[in-house]
């Protein structure tokens, strides 16, 4: 196993880590140790970084794999879906926009194993890339409540959130188009 792809699997470990002390409270709501949001954005984005080291490894170092094109995006998904499905059940944002977000994610990686069984690794976009970005940065913002910008009174969060929506929906139908040929062979 190279390190890219070692780098992918720790994102992967971290998850359970950033659910745990994001969601862990106290009766009554309270939280366990100050700071504990802090903490668990903190976790989230250097599990979110670690994607970026992991491709510029892969790519230094001459260590691009079919399995890290494939580990690479789904730790993505993972990373995010575990982060929004936390965010509904502390009733910070909308399980539509959730569910429009996850749909998409299954639409691309259903997409991935049809082309994977035609032999062709398809690999992020520019778009889907700039799409996790826009998750990531939102999430972040809205796990910290917009802090520390919530002091001058710009709140980042929720429009970020819905920027993510849009550029969800637009790399989705991206990704669709490029990969039609693939749905119509296996349709046949």
């Amino acid at each position: 196993m190279n390190l890219p792809n070692i780098l992918t699997l720790v994102r992967i470990i971290m998850i359970p880590f950033f659910m745990v002390i994001l969601l862990l409270k106290l009766p009554g709501g309270k939280t366990y140790f100050a700071y504990q949001d802090v903490v668990a954005a903190l976790i989230f984005v250097l599990a979110a970084a670690t994607d970026g080291v992991d491709g510029y490894a892969a790519r230094k170092l001459g260590q691009v794999t079919n399995l890290g094109k494939f580990l690479d995006p789904l730790a993505d998904k993972l990373l995010v879906s575990a982060a929004l499905i936390s965010l509904v059940e502390l009733n910070i944002v909308s399980a539509w926009i959730v569910w429009i977000i996850l749909a998409r994610e299954f639409a691309v990686t259903g997409l991935r194993a049809i082309a994977a069984a035609e032999g062709t690794v398809i690999s992020a976009s520019k778009l889907g890339k700039l799409k996790t970005v826009s998750q990531i940065i939102a999430i972040t913002a809205l796990i910290l409540q917009d802090w520390p910008l919530s002091y001058l009174h710009i709140y980042i969060g929720k429009p970020m959130l819905y920027i993510a929506l849009v550029l969800t929906i637009i790399s989705g139908i991206d990704y669709l188009l490029k990969s039609r040929h693939f749905l119509l062979k296996a349709t046949k």
